[in-house]
């Protein structure tokens, strides 16, 4: 058999450990901000950048040099020292170094048995399979129990390899910890063999040319989006297991206006977030992943005319039926949500 029977998949995996959760907590995770913890410049803006974004990241992995992965883990403790992260309702996650790496076991077990009680997500990079997730999902259990935590550690998955992508429905449903995936582009790229150094967004070379036009003038052309077909097959794996799919990084930080349609694009496709690099990229998440005041009023009018979702209403011209009301319900709650971290935008959405 492989995987668990449906009455043994809510059990701990370790005597002591925490009951895993049924049911996913609500929370707003616009972005995820991503933090070097061995830089102590850096660390020290930490207490702010929990004011601004959902959710905080000590980043262990990438980017953080092989001689400084002891110092970035220390850096990671104390960030969870610096805010009641549970208290104030910011997400304090954690990205570790992959399940093949010399790292990966000290990073667990210090992030848990040290920060278990502020910690809400091990993210688990470059994921292949189910087993990866199983196996970190037994040592964690472990670590729960003996730090005595009450509450369970989710988890994170990166899709960065073609193996992971073929398997992610089986990465989906690994395991109750699943919180939710994102998409790595950059090491998916490499590993696809695809013939580009970009982190994330388009290609010039990557469009569709109009037919020839007779007096042989300039075809019109349209540049594409390399990885819709990416975005919306793990954001299908994520919803049928009922967890959260997310946007990965976009590493041109200058090119805003290619990072906001990019973050759109997931957006309107159904990612539920995204990761921020830089400070500028918190405020376009922001922006983006956050439904436009007009959105909301519409969503709303749908729904008041249409209490129960049943039936059928017009609405400027335009036939709404129980289809359109769910999809009215998420845009409303979706508000609601954001209404409880963004003070400006429950005013807007108040208002429309």
């Amino acid at each position: 058999m492989s995987q668990k029977t449906p009455r043994n998949f809510f059990k701990p995996l370790a005597i002591g450990a925490p009951d895993p959760m049924r049911e996913l907590p609500v929370r707003l995770e616009r972005m995820i901000h991503f933090v070097p913890p061995h830089l102590e410049k850096v660390r020290a803006k930490v207490p702010q950048m929990a004011d601004q974004a959902d959710v905080v990241l000590a980043n262990l992995e990438d980017a953080i040099p092989a001689d400084a992965k002891d110092a970035a883990r220390d850096g990671a403790i104390e960030m969870g020292k610096m805010v009641g992260w549970q208290a104030k309702g910011t997400g304090f996650w954690s990205r570790v170094n992959p399940l093949n790496s010399p790292w990966f076991q000290e990073d667990v077990s210090r992030l848990v048995l040290e920060a278990g009680e502020q910690l809400d997500v091990i993210m688990l990079p470059k994921v292949e399979g189910p087993w990866d997730i199983h196996f970190a999902d037994q040592y964690v259990a472990q670590l729960e129990a003996k730090a005595g935590l009450k509450r369970p550690i989710l988890f994170h998955a990166i899709l960065e390899t073609a193996q992971g992508m073929a398997l992610v429905e089986e990465i989906a449903l690994a395991s109750p910890r699943m919180q939710g995936i994102s998409l790595g582009p950059a090491d998916l790229a490499a590993d696809r063999k695809m013939k580009t150094t970009r982190v994330g967004g388009g290609h010039p070379y990557y469009r569709v040319v109009d037919d020839p036009n007779e007096d042989g003038s300039k075809r019109e052309s349209a540049q594409q989006d390399p990885w819709h077909y990416t975005i919306a097959r793990m954001v299908d794996a994520c919803r049928m297991a009922g967890i959260n799919a997310f946007y990965g990084p976009f590493g041109d930080i200058a090119d805003s206006e290619a990072c906001e349609q990019q973050f759109r694009n997931a957006f309107l496709l159904g990612c539920s977030g995204t990761w921020s690099l830089h400070p500028s990229q918190i405020e376009i998440a922001k922006r983006v992943f956050s439904p436009a005041p007009d959105e909301v009023k519409f969503a709303r009018r749908i729904l008041e005319a249409m209490p129960d979702g049943t039936g059928v209403a017009m609405l400027d011209g335009k036939m709404q039926d129980d289809a359109t009301w769910k999809q009215a319900k998420v845009i409303s709650d979706l508000a609601d949500l954001v209404s409880e971290k963004d003070p400006e935008l429950a005013k807007a959405y108040a208002a429309s």
